[in-house]
């Protein structure tokens, strides 16, 4: 299921190691902190010395940045990060309590989940041994005919996956189906430049990463001498599969990555692993078709196991065994994939404590059992209540941006008015809480809980394989600081974790609110006609709704974004991607313009003078536009911005807000700038 979310999940995810499961080194050792609730809008964050004109950023931050420098255990500070960190601290009071004493069976489970996380102790006594099972099956592995069965065994009772990724996604053609899906995967590191950029800094992260590779062996009990060659086999194997993965930028257009094929046609394209066993295997000997997201990584896929040796293979597979649970081991093991994936990749200075690495472990294992009794004390019906309201006023505001666009013909408006009008809507939680009762949770086993919520997971998603879609799902649990924003589903997600200071604030001023909040809700929409969701129609299917003419003015527009964020530098040598980053900066911008829109609806409603009435010094307009800025005040550690330039579809927080506002003449006028100025210039983009 492919979701545009308003910021990578990962950012948000304090210490998490690239979808890793991990667990803590260190018991707290005194009462954990709560954090300060954030505020929605923050005077003393303005940098009065600096020129709105020239840089808003600077303006509505420099203050913020200069009084919040990034914590050791974080590779980036922002708003975002603010309310996540209250967010997770009420949810580590929930857990702990239920850990202490559950009152309910669902707390019991949830409790018992994160109190194995947090009994490092065992954690030291067992060292590697939790992992001493599925290494054992790598090490039997005698026999390339049944690597399918291998693979299967380790991905369903194991939780390792080994070279692709397999579920069930809604089909393009027909939405209402869901059909499985094979993509490319069997990657460590972020992105498959890293592997294959020829610049000093690559070649560097590279040499630390078999270095890495190298010490983790060691410590699982290899001489030097054997782990450093196992370190080389599973770095030439995965340089070979970056070879022939599709680039991201691909990754983002739907017609490069939809080629149903019969199994087979599978089997002919890549006929060295044996594809109908590894579906028979998983209980879907019967499936017919099988969508190949990018069938040139399968050919290569196929070539590697055919060239690698049994011994080559083996030391990839027992890599993977090893980086998958590398955090849930003993103390060494945790510390030394702290060390690069964290400290080197990430430029973080100290581990995560454990009780949060914990409560998001919880969180994502068992959200949606987390999260009944976390919206019962944190999103109250008003808060929903509201959230609606303002999804209805910025609804109406895209539909008259719609209507007045003198670039887009009425033939194609028609076609877009549908999709508007065809929006689902889902504010805060589920109508339906998902069922966790086959899941079993022990108390003394972190390790097995982790496999097993694995199991648990890969088997409800594969059973959805030729049943009906289910709209009212959700893609991210309750308490997370986040939207999104689902092409197949044509549906706008807002969890109730995103819903409050400083997004959102009941007690707030409309002008910060639709700032806020009010800009996250457009975004989402907008998403739904960038250069990527603007390939699928009202129910979901990806389908041509334009005609030429429109789609042609439509593609010079968004080539005009593509150039303009091209140019944005986030470190020395490092500039954003502007066809990466193509959709999200379409969002913000279209984000900007509709929620402004909304909100002068609001003040026109109000009667005469409250477009000029000021608070704090600064008019509505000028609240709105300082609303929109201070959600994305941030600082970043260099490591950190670099690997976002090439890995992340977000723009950084200062270009999303600079990015957006130059492109907007009504924010040059709400702050009396002069056209040539850098946040007014002559010539803007617009799409939407």
């Amino acid at each position: 299921m492919r979701v545009r979310s308003l910021v990578p999940v990962f950012l948000l995810s304090s210490g998490l190691c690239f979808g890793q499961a991990i667990l803590v080194a260190d018991m707290p050792s005194g009462p954990v902190k709560e954090p300060a609730k954030p505020i929605s809008f923050d005077l003393s964050a303005i940098d009065k010395t600096a020129d709105p004109c020239t840089d808003f950023y600077q303006y509505a931050c420099g203050n913020w940045k200069k009084n919040n420098p990034i914590p050791a255990d974080q590779t980036r500070w922002g708003r975002f990060n603010e309310l996540a960190e209250r967010n997770n601290y009420l949810l580590y009071q929930d857990l702990k309590a239920a850990a202490d004493a559950p009152k309910t069976p669902l707390q019991k489970k949830y409790g018992d989940y994160f109190a194995a996380c947090m009994n490092v102790d065992e954690a030291n006594k067992l060292g590697a041994k939790p992992i001493e099972p599925a290494l054992g099956k790598v090490a039997a592995f005698e026999d390339k005919a049944k690597l399918a069965m291998l693979v299967t065994e380790l991905s369903r009772h194991d939780g390792v996956r080994l070279f692709f990724g397999f579920g069930s996604d809604q089909d393009q053609k027909d939405s209402t189906k869901q059909i499985g899906e094979f993509e490319q995967g069997g990657l460590s590191l972020p992105d498959r430049d890293y592997y294959l950029k020829d610049d000093a800094r690559s070649a560097k992260i590279r040499e630390q990463y078999v270095a890495h590779v190298t010490a983790m062996f060691v410590l699982l009990g290899d001489s030097p001498e054997k782990a450093a060659a196992e370190a080389k086999s599973v770095m030439t194997i995965e340089t070979a599969l970056a070879k022939g993965s599709m680039p991201r930028v691909e990754l983002r257009d739907p017609k490069n990555v939809y080629h149903v094929m019969t199994i087979a046609q599978f089997d002919t394209l890549a006929p060295g692993f044996g594809w109908k066993t590894y579906l028979t295997e998983n209980k879907l000997g019967d499936l017919a078709t099988v969508n190949v997201a990018t069938p040139g990584y399968f050919e290569a896929m196929d070539a590697v196991v055919k060239s690698s040796s049994m011994d080559d293979l083996k030391s990839y597979m027992r890599w993977h065994v090893l980086h998958t649970y590398a955090g849930v081991l003993s103390e060494p093991f945790v510390k030394e994939n702290f060390d690069f994936f964290q400290a080197t990749l990430g430029g973080q200075k100290e581990q995560t404590p454990q009780w949060k690495r914990c409560t998001t472990m919880t969180d994502r294992a068992l959200g949606e059992a987390v999260g009944q009794d976390w919206v019962k004390q944190n999103f109250p019906p008003a808060a929903k209540e509201n959230m609606e309201k303002l999804v209805n006023a910025l609804t109406t505001s895209l539909d008259k941006d719609i209507a007045g666009l003198d670039w887009m013909s009425a033939t194609t408006k028609v076609e877009a008015e549908k999709k508007l009008a065809a929006f689902r809507r889902k504010i805060g939680y589920p109508e339906t809480w998902r069922d966790y009762g086959k899941l079993e949770v022990k108390r003394d086993d972190a390790v097995g809980n982790a496999e097993r919520v694995s199991y648990f997971n890969t088997r409800r998603n594969l059973d959805k394989i030729g049943k009906p879609v289910d709209e009212k799902e959700w893609s991210m649990t309750p308490p997370t600081v986040n939207a999104y924003y689902n092409p197949a589903m044509n549906d706008i997600n807002f969890p109730a974790g995103i819903l409050q200071p400083p997004f959102y604030d009941f007690a707030i001023d409309p002008a910060v609110n639709f700032g806020a909040i009010g800009v996250v809700i457009g975004h989402e929409m907008t998403h739904g006609f960038d250069d990527q969701g603007s390939q699928y129609d009202a129910q979901g299917n990806v389908k041509v709704w334009w005609t030429p003419e429109d789609r042609t003015k439509f593609e010079e527009r968004t080539d005009c974004e593509v150039k303009e964020y091209d140019g944005f530098q986030v470190a020395e040598g490092a500039h954003l991607n502007g066809k990466l980053t193509l959709g999200e900066n379409t969002a913000d911008n279209g984000g900007l313009r509709i929620a402004y829109a909304a909100l002068m609806q609001v003040l026109a409603a109000e009667g005469p003078g409250a477009e000029e009435k000021k608070i704090d010094g600064y008019t509505p307009a000028q609240r709105y536009f300082l609303g929109f800025g201070q959600v994305w005040c941030e600082n970043v550690r260099e490591q950190t911005s670099r690997m976002r330039a090439m890995t992340d579809p977000h723009s950084s927080g200062q270009w999303r807000t600079n990015g957006s506002v130059q492109n907007f003449d009504e924010f040059g006028k709400a702050f009396g700038c002069k056209v040539g100025q850098p946040m007014m210039p002559a010539k803007s983009c617009r799409v939407w």
